[in-house]
């Protein structure tokens, strides 16, 4: 029924501030402590699209994944405390490995597990393993390495649009799960006696810092912030055009997100990192939840009844990283924080890392986006050795 770009825009900023007004409602507020506000951004555009009130594709959602998305990672990053972030320890790295090894095996066993089941001319074709592959490269690192690798492995377009599906269908429930671990997350670090000394120093400090500067906002810090986000932005885009592809590596979207996330941390060294002062984070916020508002819009879920052989393979490998996570970080004793962020680092990237980083407390979002940057130069890496595996139990099952 909508559908010209400001149109939509106007109605997932609607949808949006009627959510955050009803997070602040006596009575309704009661329902995002359980579910948190993020889910709800999530699929209440989903609804939207799915009964046809906006569509399900739009250049409004292209345009805020290419502008909005590096435009937030620079106003997130540019109050960032490097060295306080290398304080969370090895915990946090051990648990963001793991994240990226079970996603690794774990796609080759759930591939050999129904393999069976899944429509022979997509095994015959090869296409079904090259479609676990590409996915494989959205789950290590994110978007662009699902196309890198889906083009580096042979992976056609109908295949990849099928992947999508199973994607955002999967993926998406698994998001939500983390996001209802922010509300309860002291509670289960208590349950394991995680020591969350190592979370919250880098929280406080973070926070501290936000309320040291913290100042009325006013014109010209917004346009300041403004200026340097889409500027830095523009610069990024100017630059991965003409900036050479490493191999299957890194393609002109990865250099954005890498060349965006250096300048944000560049002006941290910098008196700009005081921007943060007059909401620079919470404008960078603004934008990752149009972001998230579009991510669902796009989920498109009567298709995925068409495909039940791939969305099952991709629920028992989502499972079993899951599973392996959760035991790996029971077994460090490790803060839940650190499972749920280096999961959806790899999970995710970028474009949620930060968001399911945020959910547990605004000042880590900016542990999101440098564990996100690294899950998307580790995941193209990663996801070959992947689609390698699943080159041999294609072989096996064929």
């Amino acid at each position: 029924m909508i559908t010209h770009p400001f149109s939509i825009l106007a109605v997932l900023l609607a949808t949006l501030a009627v959510l955050f007004a009803l997070d602040r409602h006596p009575v309704f507020g009661k329902v995002f402590k359980v579910v948190p506000l993020l889910v709800f951004a999530y699929f209440v555009p989903t609804l939207l699209s799915n009964v046809g009130l906006i569509p399900l594709q739009s250049p409004l959602y292209t345009i805020v994944k290419k502008w909005l998305l590096p435009a937030s990672l620079i106003l997130l990053t540019l109050s960032v405390d490097i060295g306080a972030i290398s304080r969370l320890g090895g915990k946090a790295l051990a648990l963001f490995f793991t994240a990226t090894l079970t996603i690794v095996i774990g796609g080759p066993i759930a591939y050999l597990a129904l393999g069976g089941f899944v429509p022979a001319e997509l095994v015959e074709s090869g296409q079904a393993w090259k479609g676990l592959a590409a996915l494989s490269g959205s789950w290590i690192g994110g978007g662009a390495n699902f196309v890198a690798i889906g083009e580096s492995v042979g992976t056609n377009s109908s295949t990849m649009s099928m992947m999508v599906v199973v994607d955002v269908a999967v993926a998406s429930i698994w998001m939500a799960v983390l996001l209802s671990f922010a509300g309860r997350s002291k509670a289960m670090d208590e349950r394991i006696g995680a020591d969350r000394s190592a979370v919250a120093a880098v929280r406080d400090k973070v926070a501290a810092f936000q309320n040291k500067v913290a100042r009325p906002t006013h014109l010209a810090a917004l346009l300041g912030m403004l200026a340097i986000a889409f500027g830095g932005t523009s610069i990024a885009t100017a630059c991965s055009k003409v900036l050479p592809p490493v191999g299957n590596i890194i393609g002109p979207f990865t250099w954005v997100v890498l060349i965006v996330t250096t300048i944000g941390l560049m002006l941290s060294f910098t008196k700009v990192r005081t921007l943060e002062g007059s909401g620079a984070s919470a404008v960078g916020s603004v934008f990752l939840y149009l972001l998230v508002a579009t991510i669902g819009a796009k989920a498109e879920f009567s298709k995925v009844l068409e495909f039940p052989a791939m969305v099952g393979i991709g629920v028992i490998w989502m499972l079993i990283h899951a599973v392996v996570l959760l035991l790996v970080r029971r077994l460090l004793k490790a803060p839940i924080f650190f499972a749920a962020v280096g999961s959806q680092a790899n999970i995710g990237g970028a474009a949620s890392a930060p968001i399911v980083a945020g959910a547990f407390h605004p000042a880590l979002a900016p542990v999101g986006v440098l564990l996100a940057v690294g899950g998307y130069v580790l995941g193209t890496y990663a996801a070959l050795l992947c689609a390698f595996l699943l080159e041999k139990v294609h072989y096996w099952i064929h």
